[in-house]
């Protein structure tokens, strides 16, 4: 580990970590599901489009759904068997949302499609951003990125750096921690490619100071490598240290100002999840059909599971023994996670944790109470921003007013709402807002769509009128030289018999049958 000066930023919490609990045991292997239901969103961006259909035959690591835009990933079977179909089924999503799922049987045998390694060092960059859009590959960290994309830079914009985010500063969330302990080569293999793709010149690696062992496993790791400079850093444990643009201005100094992103300033930021499955997909050729999820809080056998998408997450839940008085469920740690409506929805991509909570452990808050205006949130926030600001404008539902305070650049770490006195959940409300705001803009992009589909049908019907207008008058034009030509009245009287029949002729068509 490098000893280096380190930057600090604003705001942030320290809520109690609770990592021990789940960070003793060694990784389990989650038994395969006899159904596994695979949602085809489970990245930002579009959904996948799916390629199969009820009673197909597939097999481990075949891809199931293409990538539904350009910014969307391949979907693989998590195992062999066959296609049920593709039907709707809740997802984890706080609303219990319904999403299009492909449903597949297991048949027990596991057999894998073939699949081989590539040496990425002889490839073209771009068809290694397309391999792991073909792989699946997503930033595991939460978001669910596609990392193709997220490698894409324009060619003003120099990496010097590409940072590997090791921090996971949430409370409870430890399979970033175990993984770095357990597989620290091959984070570093995935973290090298993720440099030559983006250009970097040297990787750095943030490791919040209370997971020693990770810091040990990945220094020793670095040490053994040549080529790109790779350091190891230990930085202080503030929550939230594993914000990308956080974690960016500890370890460089470099702030990363509103609506700008790291590649504008030379920086690149990636979690080592993301790096393992970036090995794993292009030295293995094995695409993203698993991951290590921490399964923690009020069970008996909290620890961390390698666990097949779409798993139900029930299935997962019974592993760690879930005590007689757990009453609900979250995805995620306590401070940014969700609680999940049910325990049928599937295991995805962005599943980094699944903690079981009680009253005991997360005693219900009190009533809300009025803003005292009090600055604590606005001191907290590690965004720089006035949440208690925000939090008027969004009340009001005065959603420009929010937006004006830069409500989208808020990160909903939850540290406002951590130091609250009076109780406000304040990323509720800016949840709410921020979802509010996208669904107006939806509605003015349909009434534009609309508008614009109006003006161009009578632009059409103008133009067709004109251009009516002007065949008859040429045809007009016709017959008067004809009759100016005309030698006798028995000539000039057919000539006007047949212009009379021709105005007659539309009129005849457009009349309706007697039917």
């Amino acid at each position: 580990m490098n000893v280096r000066e380190l930057f600090k930023f604003t705001g942030g919490v320290k809520p109690a970590s609770h990592k021990a609990e789940s960070n003793q045991a060694a990784i389990a292997v989650a038994p395969l599901s006899p159904v596994l239901t695979v949602p085809l969103r489970q990245n930002a961006g579009l959904a996948s489009r799916p390629l199969v259909q009820a009673g197909d035959k597939v097999l481990k690591g075949q891809i199931i759904a293409g990538p539904g835009g350009s910014i969307s990933v391949a979907i693989h079977a998590p195992t062999s068997g066959t296609v049920r179909g593709i039907e709707t089924h809740p997802i984890p999503h706080p609303s219990g949302l319904l999403s299009p799922c492909v449903v597949i049987e297991a048949d027990g045998e596991d057999r894998w499609i073939e699949h081989s390694a590539v040496d990425p060092y002889s490839l073209p960059v771009d068809e290694l951003r397309m391999r792991l859009r073909d792989a699946g590959v997503v930033g595991l960290g939460g978001a669910a990125f596609p990392s193709f994309v997220k490698t894409q830079h324009s060619p003003t914009q120099d990496i010097e750096t590409l940072i590997l985010n090791g921090a996971e500063c949430e409370p409870f969330i430890t399979c970033d921690d175990l993984l770095m302990r357990t597989k620290p080569d091959e984070i570093l293999d995935g973290a090298a490619i993720l440099a030559h793709i983006a250009g970097a010149k040297r990787i750095v690696v943030g490791i919040e100071d209370n997971k020693p062992e990770a810091v040990s496993a990945m220094s020793t790791a670095a040490a053994k490598r040549s080529g790109l400079p790779i350091e190891v850093i230990a930085v202080p444990t503030r929550y939230p240290a594993g914000g990308e643009k956080q974690l960016i201005r500890v370890l460089t100094g470099i702030e990363i100002p509103f609506g700008k992103l790291g590649p504008d300033y030379g920086v690149q930021c990636f979690n080592v999840g993301t790096a393992c499955a970036t090995a794993r997909a292009l030295l293995s050729g094995e695409p993203m059909i698993s991951r290590l999820v921490t399964v923690t809080g009020n069970v008996e056998r909290p620890g961390n599971f390698e666990v097949r998408i779409g798993t139900p997450i029930s299935d997962l839940l019974k592993l760690a023994e879930p005590k007689a008085d757990t009453d609900r469920t979250l995805m995620g740690g306590p401070m940014m996670g969700f609680a999940l409506p049910t325990l049928d929805a599937p295991l995805v991509k962005a599943t980094n944790c699944i903690l079981a909570g009680s009253k005991a452990m997360f005693p219900p808050p009190g009533p809300e109470m009025p803003c005292i205006r009090c600055g604590s949130c606005a001191r907290a926030c590690p965004m720089d921003l006035q949440p208690f600001e925000m939090f008027w404008f969004s009340r009001a539902k005065i959603l420009g007013k929010a937006q004006e305070y830069h409500l989208f650049d808020c990160i909903e770490c939850g540290c406002c709402t951590y130091v609250c006195p009076s109780r406000i959940p304040l990323v509720d409300y800016f949840r709410f807002a921020k979802s509010e705001i996208r669904a107006r803009e939806k509605e003015n992009e349909a009434a534009d769509a609309a508008r614009l589909r109006y003006e161009f049908r009578l632009e059409r019907e103008e133009r067709e009128k004109q251009e009516k207008a002007a065949k008859l008058a040429a045809k007009a034009a016709e017959t008067k030289a004809k009759l100016a030509a005309a030698g006798d009245a028995d000539e000039k009287k057919a000539l006007i018999a047949a212009a009379m029949a021709r105005t007659q002729e539309p009129k005849a068509e457009e009349k309706p049958s007697a039917e």
